[in-house]
């Protein structure tokens, strides 16, 4: 493959996974209330979902899998699993009971900025000054984000802070796997990170009462048939296309995906009746300021 074709699919890479992790915010509420607003399945119990079909779809190629991993690299495909999406997927869910899905999806823009802090921290890498400065605009812009909020309490920055948890499991997450899984197919990162997740969401569904519920009426039929979705596209597909860009793209260009997932989130907010005024898009501008200086070479 030429260096233009490889570039191309890049894009094609980038693109798809702000299309799908952008929709996830939106398919996250569709799970738990239906259009008119009523509430259907718990964020756990999305979060769990989400999670199990992932697992269902991957874990037998994670079975068949597991024995290519080198034992040395088991831990850290484990560990990616873990910090990569399950953790993350209740964080968001529970974060979306308190605010819309357009705000985690704004706030899901910070990913690049914690990467290169837990970078520099954790991993000692180098940082540059452009970079000191970028963390700084985009702390910035989030500080935007939450004063733009009419009814500021800390309920309304409590479950902010859940997006923000999450976003650091995913700067974790980049720097483990752009370190120690280079050399790891996408695939077998995806199949056994994922499959190994499969008793722990079913154990979750089971002591929330997933399966007493009257799964077989309309409103909870479509609100599990969306968090299958969910799991199946936003966590499983994308898991692959995530750890396929690392490996053609970089670190650095892969936390960039984080540029597009606000506006396709924002998008589909607004057509759900998501309020947003002009300081949340301005804070947004500044979050994604801030990231393109933590990306400036």
């Amino acid at each position: 493959m030429n260096q233009q074709n490889y570039k191309l699919l890049s894009w094609i890479l980038f693109l798809l996974l702000s299309l799908i992790w952008g929709s996830s915010f939106i398919l996250m509420k569709r799970g738990m209330y239906t259009a008119a607003g009523n509430s259907t399945l718990s964020a756990y119990q999305v979060a769990a979902i989400r999670i199990l079909s992932a697992s269902i779809v991957f874990l037998p190629i994670g079975l068949a899998k597991f024995k290519k991993i080198p034992i040395e690299k088991r831990k850290y495909v484990l560990l990616s699993g873990l910090i990569g999406s399950f953790i993350p997927a209740f964080l968001f869910c529970i974060a979306e009971t308190k605010i819309d899905s357009s705000l985690a999806g704004i706030l899901n823009a910070l990913t690049p900025v914690f990467t290169i802090i837990i970078g520099s921290l954790i991993f000692k890498t180098s940082i540059q000054k452009n970079k000191i400065l970028g963390v700084c605009i985009a702390f910035a812009g989030m500080l935007i984000l939450f004063l733009s909020n009419k009814q500021l309490n800390i309920q309304y920055f409590s479950y902010a802070g859940f997006v923000l948890i999450a976003t650091i499991c995913y700067g974790f997450n980049v720097n483990i796997a752009g370190r120690y899984l280079r050399e790891v197919g996408s695939m077998n990162i995806a199949a056994i990170g994922l499959g190994a997740l499969s008793l722990p969401s079913l154990l979750i569904l089971f002591f929330t009462g997933f399966f007493e519920l009257p799964l077989q009426q309309k409103d909870f039929l479509f609100s599990t048939g969306a968090s299958v979705i969910l799991g199946v596209l936003s966590t499983g597909v994308a898991t692959i296309l995530f750890y396929a860009l690392l490996k053609k793209a970089g670190t650095l260009f892969t936390s960039m995906v984080t540029y597009g997932i606000p506006f396709v989130a924002l998008g589909w907010g607004l057509l759900d009746g998501d309020q947003v005024n002009a300081f949340q898009i301005g804070g947004l501008a500044v979050i994604l300021t801030g990231v393109y200086m933590t990306n400036k070479t």
